[in-house]
């Protein structure tokens, strides 16, 4: 097992044992946020972006101030938004259309997140070096992501 894969099978955990129990989604988004950009190596932003009236909006995130809006095709999220697929993009300067919401971002993974089978928005991580994402950090992204939803409490288990 690589590094990259135990550091993800511990945010797994980690990430769980914080939301077990807890429900409301904008403090699930903000403590996953605030976990993932400090536990993950090379980042200078995670966010969340929500999908309401036809765009993306900014949710729970850390790092430099964040675009607000984005539209549907546009950037790297707005990609995702439109493909519902994961964007590993390894130098963001050369993704077309590409928006610059931080200037030191030079990579950048895009994770579609969904609910109950509806598309509900993105998980966006940056980094400030080049070809810092990989099939790895997908694969484990997209299941660290929906956990903003809350994880259910075990019968007998005080969370």
């Amino acid at each position: 097992m690589s590094q990259k894969t135990e550091r993800y099978e511990l945010l797994i955990q980690q990430a769980k044992g914080l939301l077990t129990g807890e429900f409301d989604l904008v403090a699930n988004m903000s403590n996953l946020a605030s976990l993932i950009f400090s536990e993950l190596p090379d980042l200078n932003g995670t966010s969340f972006y929500r999908y309401q009236n036809g765009e993306l909006i900014l949710g729970p995130f850390q790092g430099k101030p964040a675009c607000m809006h984005i539209a549907v095709g546009a950037g790297v999220c707005g990609t995702v938004a439109e493909t519902k697929q994961s964007e590993i993009v390894p130098d963001v300067h050369q993704f077309k259309g590409h928006i610059a919401c931080d200037s030191a971002s030079n990579s950048e993974i895009v994770v579609p997140i969904f609910q109950d089978g509806q598309f509900f928005g993105v998980l966006d991580l940056d980094s400030p070096k080049f070809n810092t994402f990989d099939g790895v950090d997908d694969h484990y992204l997209s299941q660290i992501a929906p956990i903003v939803f809350g994880v259910p409490a075990e019968k007998g288990v005080i969370a």
